[in-house]
């Protein structure tokens, strides 16, 4: 069932094409670092674990998780094998 905000940004995406495409680019970045976040958090690692693993500093793993626009694929990579895990890329 779809709130009020669900219906809200369903139509606006309708009617809008660049609110549609901006909206869904912003939330595939949202879902990468909710993604890395949890991960990480599963792990039992810290924001400074990972930033020390990747020879970082804690505020780039914050902005990685937080505001994952423009991630170096490189990057993310390297994020997760320091969590042991692998990329896999979908095209659909």
């Amino acid at each position: 069932m779809k709130d009020d905000l669900d219906n809200y940004i369903e139509k606006r995406k309708l009617e809008d094409y660049e609110f549609s495409i901006g909206f869904d680019t912003g939330y595939e970045n949202f879902k990468i670092g909710v993604i890395l976040k949890q991960l990480r958090e599963g792990a039992g690692l810290t924001q400074e674990n990972i930033a020390e693993k990747l020879n970082s500093k804690k505020s780039a793993i914050s902005r990685i998780e937080n505001h994952t626009k423009d991630i170096r694929f490189s990057t993310l990579i390297n994020y997760a094998k320091v969590l042991d895990k692998k990329i896999k890329i979908q095209f659909i």
